[in-house]
């Protein structure tokens, strides 16, 4: 008892000796540190943002000194201290749909238009043009854009008559015409709405071929419609471009040699103003092209040659034989694809698309019509050739039903499980997966407009998300007047984009080694999510923040989340690129590996 009782006496004593050796020693090397005058400012702001937010927000923080954690693979290439920026003829750089090179291809089926991305990347900074201004803000945009930010005139010559577009001093006026609306859209859509239930919210994503400076789809905006709007680089110039800087979803893209970068059943509607696609040549390639990206039930919309020859094909300078000849040969192509005109009336007609393929079946093996396609994945686009057959729908169990499934109107679509997650074909993902995706992306956006202001102080239009998922990031903006391209790797482990039209988004694919089909200086917001640990190993990431640099508006952000070492790496890069970064801690605390480098020149 007694050995006992010294045992506990004596560790009674070594313990007190130890808090008090500790005491002395916190007191002599952990004091308060004292912090750099640059972080205290920070700080103290920090401390009062943690007051009435839900988030705590941290200063920037400095890795490099005390991280431990052992970086990602230096790149073997030697890198200046600062890029350089380009040379001046570099102020519009297409690296993708470079002019200067479409001699080296055939014009057959408009190959010399597709994408022909160079092998070797320039490694320089796209320079802004002399006299750049901050672009207008959402909704003047629409109206107006400066002169020196597109300074193209071309169209406003070329197209004068049909009102696209015209200069008044230093900004351009976009009146609102268009090629078969040269008095504006609102007529002419009043004219579609006859047929089309454009109000109903059953049309949300319509693709526009051929779409001029976009102002069909500034219209449809009326009716909380999203158009994609596509056109090449071409004798019209800049005009995706225009459509843009006016804050309107657009890209570079042509009905030509490949698939268009959509999956299948992506478009509530289709439509096409005098876009001089020949639409009944190659075998009706191009309309079946248009019929594998529209919805079941879609609609499709043509005006211009030949609908309406009979009062036009003076005007046109075209043969009126030759017209008639044009319109027959589209209207059998629409009845072998199994297409119902809805009417047509002065410059457009309509036809929409079946709602399943039942009787389309029975009747091609009848007639021995135009071939179903068998050996395609319908949504394998990325450098696909099209070929002349029809895209089958997915089967149903009754005549009646929608192959695919029922979509919601719009906006219920936005929130709700999409038919292709709850049919289960996208494995791995469920329609548990889906809701809690959407949640978390809430709470992240959230975050996002605390540690960037110009979210929710309505300089930001334009955003790109360069890895979209299932489109949680897009949803949770919708309360903002903001449109995002969601962009999906071509060859992500789950193929989410036709989630993403089915909630009523819009996007494409995209391979983030090559450059985006997109001109310089086009986007306000970039968000990258996990998008370098993606790439890390299958090109150079200097490539990819020189792409990121390009298309980003002088005056806009970047949110690029990812592992730390990442992260740390990304930035060592961005400072010699003289983007203002800094790395902060995710909405997740200072404990989790993720986390962000933050870009911002809106101020």
């Amino acid at each position: 008892m007694a050995t006992l009782l010294v045992k506990l006496f004596l560790t009674t004593i070594l313990v007190s000796l130890s808090y008090f050796l500790g005491s002395y020693l916190h007191g002599f090397s952990l004091s308060a540190p004292v912090l750099p005058l640059q972080v205290q400012p920070l700080l103290s702001h920090c401390l009062q943002l943690n007051s009435t937010t839900h988030f705590p927000i941290s200063p920037p923080l400095h890795f490099e000194p005390l991280h431990t954690l052992p970086l990602p693979p230096q790149s073997s290439q030697k890198l200046p201290f600062l890029f350089k920026f380009c040379p001046s003829n570099f102020t519009n750089y297409l690296p993708c749909h470079d002019p200067s090179l479409e001699k080296n291809f055939t014009v057959e089926r408009f190959f010399h238009r597709e994408r022909h991305c160079p092998v070797g990347r320039v490694k320089c900074l796209v320079p802004k043009p002399v006299g750049y201004r901050r672009p207008f803000g959402w909704p003047k945009s629409k109206d107006y854009a400066w002169h020196k930010n597109v300074p193209f005139k071309k169209l406003t010559v070329s197209k004068k008559s049909q009102n696209w577009v015209r200069l008044e001093g230093e900004r351009f006026v976009f009146p609102g015409g268009g090629t078969s609306f040269p008095m504006g859209a609102k007529g002419y859509v009043d004219l579609i709405k006859k047929f089309v239930p454009l109000k109903s919210g059953k049309i949300r994503t319509v693709l526009d071929v051929g779409c001029g400076v976009a102002s069909f789809g500034a219209a449809l905006m009326n009716y909380d419609i999203l158009t994609m709007s596509i056109a090449p680089r071409d004798i019209h110039e800049a005009q995706v471009q225009f459509a843009l800087e006016r804050g309107l979803p657009a890209m570079l893209g042509i009905l030509g040699t490949y698939r268009l970068p959509y999956p299948s059943r992506s478009f509530d509607m289709a439509h096409c103003s005098r876009c001089l696609v020949p639409w009944a040549n190659y075998d009706g390639l191009y309309l079946m092209e248009i019929d594998r990206v529209l919805r079941p039930g879609g609609y499709w919309v043509l005006s211009g040659p030949p609908i309406s020859w009979k009062t036009n094909y003076k005007g046109w300078e075209r043969d009126a034989k030759d017209l008639e000849n044009e319109q027959i040969n589209l209207e059998d192509l629409a009845k072998k694809l199994c297409w119902k005109k809805i009417g047509e009336r002065g410059p457009i007609a309509v036809w929409q698309k079946p709602t399943n393929h039942v009787h389309c079946i029975r009747k091609s093996k009848a007639q021995k019509s135009a071939q179903f396609c068998v050996t395609t994945d319908p949504d394998y686009v990325w450098y696909k050739k099209m070929v002349p057959c029809i895209t089958p729908l997915p089967d149903v169990k009754d005549i009646h039903n929608i192959s695919g499934g029922v979509l919601e109107s719009w906006p219920k679509r936005l929130n709700r499980a999409p038919p292709r997650i709850r049919s289960g074909i996208i494995r791995g993902l469920t329609v548990k997966d889906f809701d809690k995706d959407n949640q978390l992306w809430k709470k992240r956006i959230s975050y996002y407009e605390i540690i960037l202001k110009s979210l929710s102080s309505g300089k930001t239009r334009n955003i790109m998300d360069m890895n979209a998922g299932s489109g949680g990031f897009a949803a949770a903006l919708v309360r903002y007047p903001v449109w995002v391209m969601n962009v999906v790797p071509y060859d992500a482990k789950q193929n989410t984009l036709g989630v993403l039209y089915e909630r009523g988004l819009i996007g494409t694919y995209m391979d983030w080694c090559e450059a985006f089909s997109t001109y310089p200086r086009t986007y306000d917001l970039i968000h990258a999510y996990g998008i370098f640990s993606l790439y890390m190993h299958k090109c150079d990431i200097v490539d990819i923040l020189l792409e990121i640099y390009r298309i980003l508006r002088p005056e806009g952000a970047v949110i690029i989340r990812d592992h730390v070492d990442v992260i740390v790496k990304v930035k060592d890069i961005t400072d010699r690129m003289r983007l203002n970064s800094k790395i902060l801690h995710s909405e997740n605390g200072p404990f989790n590996p993720e986390k962000i480098l933050l870009v911002d020149n809106s101020e």
